[in-house]
């Protein structure tokens, strides 16, 4: 025991500062995407044809880039070498609306929270149970992150819970695959009301890469009614605890913890 605790304070404080202090990410962190087909010769239609999801589409001069189907990838960058569209490393990235992931270069509609009287049940106390709809164990890794000393999710109230029954809501990740159709629906019916649903990643909103496949449901948004869409493959664990404080109404001007 004595050991573990001269251990602690050799590592010193290891939690992050945010959201009292504006976190750094590393350079080749890609978040909201910066927009700008002037650059390109062709109007971004490389662009368009590089991005795996179809999650780039073009009208005449008007461009779209849907947030809930981008994998992050890259790939329309790499296929623009005039830098049409480049990844900025703003990390907040998470919605209410799936209509406001559509992204057309302006600023992002960022989540709202949630109304007053949610806010009194949940505000303090949010408990998740965590429902991994046939994902790759990438968003679920992330997710698991926030557990950790570095981000301790719990310092903000919030905790994922072993049974639904304890639980104010569910995190679905994953494409939801038809395998996993009944686990989603009956998880979700054995929170009690009110109840919430957070869709992390591009599979839980659109299906990411497999969207089409007759074996998934492209994402939980046709099965349950979700109340916030934090997109990504994966998205950074600041992405999911920015979306989540702003659910809460925590990160509204003097309400930083």
């Amino acid at each position: 025991m004595l050991d573990v605790i001269l251990a602690r304070f050799q590592q010193g404080h290891r939690t992050s500062a945010y959201p009292g202090e504006t976190p750094t990410l590393p350079d080749r962190f890609r978040g909201v995407p910066m927009i700008d087909c002037s650059k390109c010769s062709n109007g971004c239609r490389d662009c368009a044809d590089a991005c795996p999801t179809n999650a780039i589409a073009i009208d005449g001069a008007h461009v779209q880039l849907d947030l809930g189907k981008c994998l992050f990838c890259n790939e329309c960058a790499i296929a623009c070498p005039e830098g049409a569209i480049q990844h900025s490393p703003d990390y907040r990235l998470a919605t209410r609306g799936r209509d406001d992931l559509v992204f057309e270069g302006r600023a992002l509609k960022l989540a709202e929270a949630l109304d007053d009287k949610s806010r009194r049940l949940f505000g303090r106390s949010l408990k998740l149970r965590q429902v991994s709809a046939a994902g790759c164990n990438a968003c679920e890794a992330d997710l698991n992150v926030l557990g950790t000393v570095v981000f301790d999710l719990g310092r903000f109230g919030v905790q994922f819970v072993a049974s639904p029954r304890h639980a104010d809501g569910i995190v679905v990740t994953g494409t939801v695959s038809e395998n996993m159709r009944e686990a989603l629906l009956a998880t979700w019916a054995a929170v009690p009301a009110p109840k919430l649903v957070i869709a992390v990643g591009a599979c839980a909103i659109s299906g990411g890469p497999f969207a089409g496949n007759p074996e998934i449901h492209n994402g939980c948004g046709g099965l349950v009614p979700v109340d916030l869409y934090i997109p990504g493959c994966p998205p950074h664990p600041l992405t999911i605890l920015d979306g989540l404080l702003r659910l809460l109404g925590r990160l509204e001007e003097g309400s930083r913890r």
